[in-house]
């Protein structure tokens, strides 16, 4: 089926509910975001405020619940489209996390042979506040009137711009999802050690082993002011059920960091119900995006 060519209306930005923004930045910038779901137990939840909830997964995992989660099917995708195109949008901008963690980049290419109206799907190869702000940077390209492509384009720079740091009080949990990757290495007798990550390449990797929690939280404010370096960035501090701690961070970031904020708020909040299902209680993780990368 050929595609129409992209008419007067706006384009339009979807993304999915792991990019973790706080809902006043998706109503400012007209986002559209389609939830991934969380499956506790026999119960399939979509993610978000009046479904799975980080509280109420955090407590599943507490309890050994069974945990899972899955993407949003090629049809869910569709109807966020074809929506678009019944509200006036000329194309569509979809950008969405790693492709190598989940399969919502691959129902958002299925969904965009289908759709009524020009769709540019994008895998970030990030996770988190890191597709956020990707998404965030389509928005502005858009909002400028820039065409689809473009939006992409910058969402894609952001994206890979962009440092996704975290520690976790173990890795239980992204053992049993499958989600660990090279980070594999640090299993076995390691468990024991406090692990820092990194998205690389779209996928989970080890970054350094450390014997506390509050040496890695030390470590991790020192990395992400090396990874802001004189840059102007937005950064965001996210946790599950470490609220303490990661506002300790936040206040120490906020400081160190005020010049390259340059007065933007630096965000602090839970990590969303899909990604704590896969990191467990504990987690404090660190996004540093760049503003033009």
């Amino acid at each position: 089926m050929s595609k129409p060519a992209a008419g007067e209306g706006p384009v339009v930005v979807v993304t999915d509910s792991t990019a973790s923004l706080p809902p006043e930045a998706v109503a400012e910038h007209g986002l559209v975001v389609v939830p991934l779901q969380v499956v506790i137990g026999a119960q399939v939840l979509d993610e978000g405020s009046e479904g799975a909830t980080p509280d109420r997964v955090a407590q599943a995992l507490r309890e050994y619940t069974p945990v899972s989660t899955s993407r949003p099917s090629p049809a869910v995708m569709l109807e966020a489209y074809e929506r678009a195109h019944a509200e006036g949008a000329s194309a569509v901008v979809s950008v969405h996390l790693s492709g190598e963690m989940s399969g919502t980049y691959e129902s958002a290419q299925l969904a965009a042979r289908e759709a009524p109206l020009p769709v540019v799907c994008v895998d970030t190869r990030q996770v988190g506040i890191g597709t956020g702000y990707a998404a965030l940077a389509a928005a502005r390209v858009a909002a400028a009137g820039g065409s689809a492509q473009e939006a992409a384009d910058a969402a894609r720079a952001r994206a890979e711009a962009t440092a996704s740091l975290f520690y976790v009080d173990t890795l239980e949990y992204l053992r049993r999802g499958g989600r660990i990757g090279a980070a594999a290495a640090l299993l076995g007798g390691a468990l024991a050690v406090k692990p820092l990550l990194r998205i690389d390449e779209g996928r989970v990797d080890s970054l350094e082993r450390v014997r506390t929690s509050a040496r890695a939280l030390a470590r991790l404010e020192e990395l992400a002011v090396e990874a802001a370096g004189e840059a102007q960035v937005d950064v965001y501090v996210a946790h599950l059920a470490n609220p303490e701690r990661a506002e300790v961070l936040a206040d120490h970031l906020r400081e160190r960091l005020a010049d390259q904020l340059g007065g933007r708020e630096l965000w602090c909040g839970e990590l969303g119900a899909v990604l704590g299902a896969h990191v467990g209680p504990g987690m404090i993780a660190v996004c540093v995006a760049p503003l033009h990368p």
